[in-house]
């Protein structure tokens, strides 16, 4: 699943498709949560493969932990919240951008 994937796509008065940026859910904390140190040179989207089995949801946990794109580096010295509940999260975002 791409994050893209679900968004309607919008098209200008002369029938030109158009961005339109993606609103993301806030993510609040759940029991469901892991907090890790990532490894050195680990990435959000290596995290999202990891803990989801799709890298396009690194957005997840770069939402929850107010951080930068997929491909930003990581510090091994902090720590970083995986969110648990991602069915929800993914409802959440869909609903928000459709």
């Amino acid at each position: 699943m791409g994050r893209y994937d679900d968004i309607l796509l919008k098209f200008n008065k002369k029938g030109q498709r158009v961005l339109v940026p993606a609103i993301y859910p806030t993510i609040p904390i759940s029991d469901n949560d892991q907090f890790v140190y990532p490894q050195d040179g680990d990435r959000l989207d290596n995290l999202a493969y990891k803990y989801y089995n799709d890298a396009s949801l690194w957005w997840v946990i770069a939402q929850a932990n107010e951080l930068g794109k997929g491909r930003t580096i990581l510090n091994p010295n902090f720590q970083i919240r995986i969110p648990g509940n991602i069915t929800t999260i993914i409802a959440n975002f869909n609903a928000l951008n459709e």
